[in-house]
């Protein structure tokens, strides 16, 4: 009887498989809206300080739904991207201060945290875009200084491009345009220059992502 050739045993396929880096987070944060009641209440200016600041002032009149609104449209353009985003608020009002902001971005690990914010001055005809940078402080902010610098640069410009706005510069202490100057006010309040405020934000972060 011919002996039966034995049967070809199966051969496993192994394939490398690489870790893939999770796409970075956005965490934005669109500044006021915070509860009077909760507005009033102190919290350190730093860690470990002594020295005590209110956390939330208001803002100027009509500021935190306009931030909100530049947000949202942030977040829009980002996701489109690829690029996951936070938000430390979705709706009109939020119930902490700057400190609790700060941690709902770090907890999430994000890769940059944009504050936005519409600036107001006892100057109406005072225009433009600025963007705030935390000021170097050993212990504070020595850790993040210098990318939040490179982050400040590209944000501002990529605004300062997608709007024409004046260029305010940088400020070491993000704000856009103000809301006390009228010609601004209007603009900030169109859901066309609120578009073109997103889309500088999303190529100004996308900038600093790209280039780490």
């Amino acid at each position: 009887m011919p002996c039966r050739r034995p049967a070809a045993l199966p051969q496993a396929h192994f394939l490398p498989v690489f870790a893939v880096a999770p796409t970075p987070l956005v965490c934005l944060d669109p500044g006021h809206g915070t509860l009077p009641a909760v507005g009033r209440q102190t919290e350190p200016i730093g860690p470990g300080s002594s020295v005590r600041k209110i956390k939330d002032g208001g803002g100027a009149p009509g500021e935190a739904p306009v931030a909100l609104a530049i947000a949202l449209r942030t977040r829009a353009l980002l996701q489109r991207d690829g690029y996951r985003v936070a938000m430390t608020r979705t709706g009109p009002t939020y119930a902490g201060g700057n400190i609790a902001r700060a941690r709902f971005c770090n907890i999430r690990h994000a890769a940059l945290m944009v504050r936005i914010h519409a600036d107001g001055s006892s100057d109406s005809s005072q225009h433009g875009v600025k963007t705030l940078v935390p000021a170097f402080h050993r212990g504070w902010t020595d850790d993040i200084y210098a990318a939040s610098l490179r982050a400040a640069r590209k944000v501002q410009a990529a605004v300062v491009g997608s709007t024409g706005a004046k260029d305010v510069g940088l400020i070491l202490r993000s704000d856009l345009t103000g809301l006390t100057n009228p010609t601004e006010a209007r603009l900030l309040r169109t859901r066309a220059y609120q578009l073109k405020v997103a889309r500088g934000l999303t190529a100004g972060a996308e900038a600093f992502l790209l280039s780490r």
